[in-house]
């Protein structure tokens, strides 16, 4: 049997309302495809009800915190089960977030820009698509400068928008403009497997844009965004394949917030 050596970095709770599964049926299929550990990085509670129908509300924080630690409890020896969180970030809400992430002891803290959120979009869409584009990339660099995240999530998402709206050539210019800024800050950014089940069926970020983070030396963390079980792990062995093929040499992921790496190779051969 391969040593295990990779982390499933976000995964999800159905205290986010649209997940499914105990946290001890993700660790299950975490084992099962020869993972060392699995991160569970629920979508945090935020003030003023923001977007609550697609998170965990603030008095449930706790129950998330109990629940994760039930299953490292059970997996011990097996997986290493640990807490983290996917936090939103849109301006203004730094002060929540610091007191949230102070809380409690946390292994792997996601940033996240959702563009479909109705909340956010509500404050943010003028009609103008191209406009909410380069809003989006701004505040995905506006994240990582906050100094508030480990890793910013599925980092090109709003193309999943309006699809018909999405012009890579069009947009490059600010993309590589708030990678810049976010390589300058030091975060690292997720290649998300789930992008290949969305409105544009490819990971997120593309492998155009993966050029471009390589290009600037940021690192790269694997997730799937597991909102089920049977998602944990979920095209990683095609996400390894295309970071090597894009130039990357390893992949990383992060405990106690500290930022962890493997040679892809090792990681291609550590998976069942």
């Amino acid at each position: 049997m391969p040593t295990p050596l990779l982390y499933e970095s976000h995964s999800h709770t159905p205290l986010c309302k649209h997940a499914v599964g105990s946290p001890t049926e993700y660790a299950a299929v975490a084992e099962a495809h020869g993972l060392k550990g699995i991160i569970f990085t629920c979508h945090c509670p935020l003030p003023d009800r923001f977007s609550e129908h697609v998170r965990m509300r603030p008095e449930e924080f706790d129950r998330y915190v109990e629940m994760v630690a039930q299953a490292r409890e059970v997996f011990a020896g097996r997986v290493d089960v640990r807490l983290g969180l996917e936090s939103d970030y849109y301006p203004g809400v730094e002060p929540w977030l610091e007191r949230l992430h102070a809380r409690v002891p946390l292994h792997h803290v996601l940033g996240s820009v959702h563009p479909q959120v109705p909340d956010y979009r509500r404050l943010y869409f003028t009609g103008d698509w191209f406009e909410y584009q380069k809003l989006y990339f701004d505040h995905l660099a506006r994240s990582a400068e906050s100094g508030l995240y480990d890793t910013l999530a599925h980092p090109d998402l709003i193309k999943n928008e309006s699809p018909s709206d999405w012009d890579f050539a069009r947009i490059q210019s600010h993309i590589e403009r708030a990678l810049d800024r976010i390589a300058a800050s030091g975060v690292a950014m997720e290649l998300n497997t789930s992008g290949a089940n969305k409105a544009i069926p490819e990971i997120n970020p593309s492998p155009t844009m993966l050029r471009l983070i390589l290009a600037r030396g940021i690192p790269v963390v694997l997730g799937a965004d597991a909102h089920r079980p049977t998602r944990v792990g979920d095209g990683y062995v095609a996400a390894l394949r295309t970071l090597q093929q894009v130039g990357f040499s390893e992949v990383s992921f992060f405990l106690d917030r500290k930022r962890q790496t493997v040679p892809i190779p090792a990681a291609l051969a550590s998976l069942a």
